[in-house]
This record gives structure tokens, sequence and C-alpha cells, in this order.
């Protein structure tokens, strides 16, 4: 029966000094075997699960190889040549020249090089004429020179301009540099795997060799269930607001009236947010059954007519249109509910809110948008609050969330002045996305809760999915939610961790 590849190998090797001088490469001994080098590195692995049979020593190399465009070139010549030397000295028509193989990258080539010039105003159109006598093919003859082996002849900057132009490939080779172990042997002798019932009755296992046990071997990871991206990062963002001190608010109402969810923020009624090509409107229950009565007198008068220094929106403020029931488009609802509760409390504390939960509006498809989505909102009620506080506090919480490029621009909401949109730089999409939103509540929002004057509070809010998007280098907000979710995505994702 002929030798198996490992025992060919083996007999290779005994050729060999032991110790770490002696050795040999496994591709100079698969070529010298007359076999496939893959399939001596699966008798190298066999070998190695016998024990100290054989020292196998991971290598890489790197070499220049042609590629198959390069080959054409190495047995034709580069087209700006082969164009070159297809230009009579009578010239040629440029259309003509540009339908020859390779005409267009050797037109531009030839042209780079100045060996052909173009009449633009020759009769029957644009013309290519020689504009030197002779040129050699470099190109070629640096090809020729790598594929003999002859790398260090041809200069660095000549072998990227070929890898540029496709021409040449860099290649990686693993190999192995295979040595004799301290039980090496040319016998193959299989390792017996289990302990039977009859090498036990036989007494036959004392004479029998066995493979050691590893017990530092990992099992079969046991079936169980995957955590979606979105709320690996959910869990992180909760634990970065608790250990910020903020107190997490009920948020289960994702039926809201209309006053919670604009009324209340001093969003006017006509307000294009509350359109129905942005909010989803419910039908039935269509209305609230109630609102805090005297709380509403103080929110309707507040838009209709003015007050707290302010002169108010100047319209005929509706009760009906308050009691309307939709979606909530914000968890800004949820903070209006929790800021009027404080307020009726007979003295006022210092509170940090935040929320994380799913909101909806009735948005276009694309990249980066959904219609259902998930808002993340901060909340901190205080005296004396400036605007330098909430910068500071936004840049405190996105760099706990590893988002360090931040930029801060001027913007307009109708319950906070000043206004802030936050920016963030997506190394995917390579440019700057809008993670955030901010600001300080408007005292036409705050006083008619019942707050003291000199209370401010601060608030922010952010989508859940575009920081998972960056964070787990996502382009497209519809491959995390939605029919195209790739579920093996979700089973391979790693554990999020947000840090700088």
């Amino acid at each position: 029966m002929a030798p198996s590849v490992a025992e060919r190998l083996l007999r290779r090797l005994q050729r060999e000094a032991a110790g770490p001088g002696g050795g040999v490469c496994s591709r100079e001994a698969a070529a010298a075997l007359g076999i496939d080098h893959q399939t001596l590195v699966g008798a190298v692995k066999s070998l190695q699960a016998l024990g100290e049979v054989i020292e196998a020593e991971p290598r890489e190399a790197t070499r220049w190889e042609l590629s198959p465009e390069g080959a054409e070139v190495l047995r034709d010549g580069s087209p700006e040549v082969r164009l070159f030397r297809s230009v009579p000295a009578e010239g040629l028509q440029q259309s003509d020249a540009m339908k020859l193989p390779g005409g267009s990258i050797g037109f531009s080539k030839a042209m780079a090089n100045k060996w052909l010039r173009l009449e633009k105003g020759a009769p029957g159109g644009p013309r290519v004429f020689r504009a030197v006598p002779e040129v050699q093919d470099t190109v070629q003859e640096a090809l020729r020179r790598l594929h003999q082996g002859e790398t260090e002849t041809v200069p660095e900057r000549e072998r990227n301009d070929l890898k540029r132009r496709k021409l040449l490939m860099e290649v990686t080779l693993k190999s192995y540099w295979i040595r004799k172990g301290s039980a090496f042997s040319t016998a193959v002798a299989r390792q017996e795997t289990e302990l039977t019932p009859e090498m036990l009755a036989t007494g036959s296992w004392r004479q029998l060799p066995f493979k050691p046990y590893n017990f530092a071997a990992l099992g079969l990871p046991p079936a169980a269930g995957h955590l979606h991206p979105l709320l690996k990062v959910r869990s992180e963002l909760r634990q970065i607001f608790l250990e910020m001190g903020f107190t997490e608010m009920p948020t289960q109402n994702f039926v809201e009236s209309s006053f919670w969810n604009f009324d209340a923020l001093f969003q006017p009624q006509q307000h294009p947010a509350r359109d129905q090509h942005d909010t989803f409107f419910l039908q039935d229950p269509a209305e609230a059954p109630e609102l805090p009565p005297g709380y509403t007198a103080k929110v309707k008068k507040v838009h209709s007519q003015g007050g707290y220094g302010s002169q108010g929106y100047k319209y005929e403020w509706k009760l009906e249109e308050a009691r309307r029931n939709l979606l909530r488009t914000h968890t800004t609802a949820a903070s209006a509910r929790m800021l009027y509760r404080l307020a009726q409390q007979e003295k006022f504390s210092p509170v940090k809110y935040f929320s994380i939960d799913r909101v909806f509006r009735n948005e276009s498809l694309d990249a980066t948008h959904l219609a259902e989505f998930h808002q993340v909102e901060g909340v901190v009620a205080d005296r004396g609050l400036t605007l330098g506080h909430l910068m500071g506090i936004l840049r405190q919480f996105f760099t706990k969330l590893g988002i360090s490029q931040l930029r801060f621009k001027p913007a307009y909401n109708p319950y906070t002045e000043p206004s802030m949109e936050v920016f963030s730089y997506h190394e995917g999409l390579k440019k700057w996305v809008e993670v955030g939103n901010s600001g300080i509540f408007r005292p036409e929002l705050l006083l008619p809760m019942g707050l003291p004057e000199n209370i401010s509070v601060l608030a922010w809010g952010l989508s859940l999915e575009r920081p998972t998007m960056i964070k787990y280098g996502i382009n497209n907000i519809r491959e995390l939610v939605g029919h195209r979710v790739n579920l093996q995505m979700v089973y391979d994702s790693p554990l999020c961790r947000l840090a700088a």
C-alpha cells in the first residue's frame, strides 16, 4: 500500500537535523513531494493531533504576482505602447484609436507620457499623431523582472503604480516551518479517543496509545436566545443614565393626547408637526376622556393671550383639538407629565429624569429614518442651570456612549429656548449625522405647571437607532429594524461596550 502524505512528510523530515536550526518549509516540502500545499497542511494538522510528533510554526510572507491583466501586458505589451505602435505616420482618427483593445487607458497613458499629440481641428474629426519616433515599454519590462523574481530591481514607486493599474497583486503566502517533535517517529500510530468495554474486558487498553484529554477545550455553546443590537445598546444607555444619577420615568403610554404631546409643551395647534402627514392620529378612541382642568386653563391662556412675560401665539385655542388622541411623537410628553407632577409637590427638589421608549412619526423611509423608532431623553431640573451646564452634561453623556466627535448647532424648537442640535461624525456614511436635539424648556411650558420662576429645566433627546448604527457600523437603518434584518447579524453581533 502506498504511504500516506503524513508518512511521506515524516520520512522527508527524518533527513533534517533536530532542534531549532533543523526543519523544512511546508511549501518546499510540498514541491519536493509533488503534492498540493493545502494537502500537506492537512497532513501537518493530523500529525499535530497525535501529540509531540512534529512542531509546526506558522509563517507568513508576501510576494508580487501578475494579475490576469498583467499577464496579458507581459505577453502583448502595455496598452499605451500597443496604441502608439498602431498609429501610422499619417495619424489615426481618435474614435478609431479608442476602439482598439485597451484603447481608452492606452490613449490616456500615452498622452500623459507625451508620446502622442491630438489635433482636434483635423479634417474628419480629432486625429492622433505620434509625437516621438520610438518608445520603450517600461511597464512590460518591469512586469517581466517581477515575474522572474527580481523584485528588488523594480523601485517601490513603480510597483505601487502597477498595483494601482491592477496589473500586479501583493499576495500573502502562509506556510509552516516543520521540525521534529520530542516524540518524533516515522511510524504513524493512530491514537485512541475512546475507552471501550472490549478494551477493558481484554486488557488491550494497556498497550494502546490514547489521545490526551484536553480539559481546556470548550464545549458546544447551548442553544439560547440572542439580544438584538438595539436591546444591547438600550441596556448600556440605561446603565449610563443610572451611573449619572438619573431616575427612569414611566413611559407606558404609546397613545397620548395632543394636550400632553403638544399643547403642554407650548407647541401651537396650527404647528405643521400636528398635521396628518407628520403624526398618526387615532380614530378609536379619538379623544382623551379628561384633562387637568386648572392646568388646561393656564395652557389655553398662555397660548391664546400670553402670560409669564410672553405674548403667546394669539390664536383661538380649541379644547377639542387638545383632546385628540395620537401615537406619541416623542417621549417629551412623559417628561411634561413628570414635571407637572413635580410642580404639585409642596417643596421643590432638584431632579434628573430619563426615559428610553418607542415613538411614532409619519416619516418618509430612507437610510436614516423610520416611522417607528426609539427615543432616548434626559431631563434635569434645578435652580440656576444655564446653556453651559447643558453642553457639559451632553459632552459627558455622549463621551460615555463612546461618541467623542460632537458638534452643536443652534436650532429652533417650540418648547425650548435656546435650542441646539447635536451632530456626530458617522464613519460608515462619511458625514456628520444628527444624533440628538437639546435645549432649555421655555417659561411658557414650566410656569403654567406651577414650578417656581427660578427653576430651569435642561432637556435633550436622541434616537436609540442612530448610536446603534454608529457603534455597529450599520449604514442603513432598515438593516437594523424591519423585514430586511439579517437574523445572523443578531446572533453574531458582539456585546455593546459604549466606551471612547
